[in-house]
């Protein structure tokens, strides 16, 4: 087959997609060169390159320097409860992650910052109100998994123990119970759920590529009585890894 023309590397893309579709590349397995590509084919290497490059963005194929391209091996697929469990313990349900065989943890760094005016807007603050904002990279089976940041107000948390949400006397308690500490009761927060392609950092943290599908959770939590926010995170979850489930049925 030889193809030409500006359509010619996505004539290429498509038959090393069937290829991998078919089963005669399994995942892992390496790919033609860009030689073998240029023999079998008849073009020349950009068009190779351009149709590996479009594979790589679709997630399909991984290009390893000095090595060559490989079929991406598709990563085991989590769910994540976005429900407090029944016993009331805080945070994601690491219970339920470990059915599924998933050992977890996080890495964490808190920081006292300028409130943005996206995120005075969601806490109903001025902007530039000091808050204090924790980033999260949470850790499956020891590699980052999916990613969070945190905002509070210090006007709610600044005068006590609790300010530091990965710090102090009550570390990882989670925002329900620390909220708790100081007479707060949030309930349950309020969540909307987006999708979107992950930023070159994002991508970079979770070791994917920039623009790969992954789910946005904008997450606030309210003071039951006033109605006041007092947190707010948006959480990413990477497409391909994670599904979100709201709730768990009776029993389980």
């Amino acid at each position: 087959m030889t193809t030409s023309g500006p359509s010619a590397y996505l004539q290429v893309a498509e038959q090393i997609r069937d290829r991998i579709a078919a089963g005669e590349y399994p995942p892992g397995s390496r790919l033609p060169s860009l030689a073998d590509l240029q023999e079998q084919y008849g073009f020349s290497h950009g068009v190779g390159q351009s149709a590996y490059r479009l594979l790589e963005q679709e997630g399909v194929v991984l290009a390893q320097q000095g090595r060559g391209y490989f079929v991406r091996e598709q990563e085991a697929h989590r769910t994540l409860v976005r429900r407090r469990p029944a016993d009331g313990a805080p945070g994601p349900d690491n219970a339920f992650l470990a059915e599924q065989g998933v050992t977890t943890g996080l890495r964490s760094q808190s920081t006292t910052e300028a409130a943005t005016a996206d995120v005075a807007e969601r806490l109903g603050v001025e902007a530039g109100t000091p808050l204090m904002h924790t980033t999260y990279v949470y850790l499956v089976d020891g590699e980052p998994g999916y990613l969070a940041d945190s905002w509070e107000p210090m006007a709610v948390t600044g005068r006590h123990l609790i300010v530091l949400p990965e710090a102090g006397p009550y570390i990882g308690l989670g925002v329900a119970a620390r909220m708790a500490v100081i007479g707060i009761e949030v309930g349950e927060p309020v969540e909307l759920v987006t999708a979107r392609g992950l930023t070159r950092a994002e991508a970079q943290t979770l070791a994917l590529l920039p623009g790969a599908p992954a789910l946005a959770i904008r997450r606030t939590h309210y003071d039951q009585a006033t109605g006041r926010p007092v947190e707010t995170a948006d959480l990413v979850l990477p497409g391909e890894r994670w599904s979100t489930q709201y709730g768990r049925r009776p029993g389980a």
